[in-house]
């Protein structure tokens, strides 16, 4: 839900909507400061040291993810050999299409697989796993990075970043890169549009970080003064020598979701992950009582139901009837809850199943 403060004077004020990528330090004070914010607000709830200031999607930052793990490995040997990189199956099928057509031209090979522990092989360079899982499933990374990390195979987690306000966040497993996308801190749903993506890496690769930097320094006359970091690497300044293009627009995003952080708290915010994940429990819960079978596993907001075919048809019917969408598989479906989800729609939701 996009608190109207924020509607108000951001989303509504050409001041904030027409912005773009804030070369001119001079006069873009404001508007640094509220990027600075978001990068602040991605480290704290990764538990990363460094973010930049937002990239398109979540898809298109894990294929900037790929792309600099593969710089760096080949920058570490120049007769670098291994150019697979692992993906976990559960990951978002959209994040896995892009990847593969990124990795063409550069002659990486994505694999697909299911059991991650077991294809640490030597010519693997990086991986990629996702937190919850596209099956709305909590899975413990520790034990895979820490492995991954000891074959000198990066690794990547991409989160959902609401779900870091109650979950173990992924930096704190030791992981290169945590990336993910900020459409639910407030940002209103678009016509299936990007989402301003997040991204948090370590200090190795504070030089090759994809996207722009905010960096505190001084003006003139000694005070404190914000300006874009290494910004050399914007694709207007020097085209040829870019390491990632960026939609700038995305900024707009960023500035909303750092606000939406700002606005609730630290507290806010983990009330409004906490009360996301009882909707989710209580629904979980009252379909157990109708006799349908729900997967094992640890859930944040996403609860799968298990349905044989021909109930599934029936179940779809009554549902797009009263204008419900499920996200739909072989053997059942998937349910997500969020913050604008009201106690009348959980039980709109059961009656469908009843």
């Amino acid at each position: 839900i996009t608190p109207s403060v924020i509607l108000r004077n951001v989303f509504e004020n050409p001041g904030w909507y027409t912005q773009y990528t804030p070369y001119q330090a001079e006069i873009s004070q404001g508007r640094l400061e509220a990027l600075l914010n978001f990068q602040t607000m991605i480290s704290d709830l990764t538990a990363m040291p460094i973010a930049n200031a937002s990239l398109l999607d979540e898809a298109t930052a894990a294929a900037e993810a790929m792309t600099m793990f593969f710089a760096a490995k080949t920058k570490k040997n120049k007769h670098n050999k291994s150019n697979i990189f692992l993906v976990s199956d559960s990951v978002f099928r959209q994040t896995i299409d892009v990847l593969i057509t990124r990795a063409k031209p550069l002659g990486i090979k994505v694999e697909v697989c299911s059991d991650l522990d077991a294809n640490l092989r030597e010519d693997v360079f990086g991986l990629l796993v996702q937190y919850p899982n596209a099956k709305g499933k909590v899975e413990d990374f520790s034990g895979l990075i820490t492995i991954a990390k000891s074959k000198e195979i990066y690794t990547c987690v991409a989160a959902d970043i609401l779900s870091l306000c109650v979950l173990t966040p992924p930096g704190e497993w030791g992981t290169d890169v945590v990336l993910g996308n900020t459409q639910r801190l407030g940002i209103p749903m678009g016509f299936g549009g990007p989402h301003a993506a997040y991204f948090a890496t370590t200090e190795e690769f504070k030089r090759i970080i994809p996207g722009r930097i905010i960096g505190v320094s001084q003006d003139a006359e000694g005070n404190r003064a914000l300006r874009m970091a290494l910004q050399t690497r914007e694709q207007h300044i020097r085209r040829e020598k870019a390491t990632s293009n960026i939609c700038t627009a995305q900024a707009l995003l960023a500035i909303m979701a750092g606000f939406y952080a700002a606005y609730h708290g630290p507290e806010g915010l983990k009330s409004i992950s906490t009360e996301i994940h009882k909707k989710a429990i209580a629904l979980k819960q009252a379909l157990i009582k109708l006799d349908y079978t729900i997967s094992d596993g640890i859930i944040f907001d996403t609860v799968e139901v298990l349905v044989p075919k021909d109930l599934l048809e029936a179940i779809k019917k009554l549902a797009e009837a009263s204008k419900i969408n499920f996200w739909y598989h072989d053997n059942g479906l998937l349910i997500s809850v969020d913050e604008t989800h009201s106690h009348e729609d959980l039980i709109e939701i059961i009656n469908v199943f009843e």
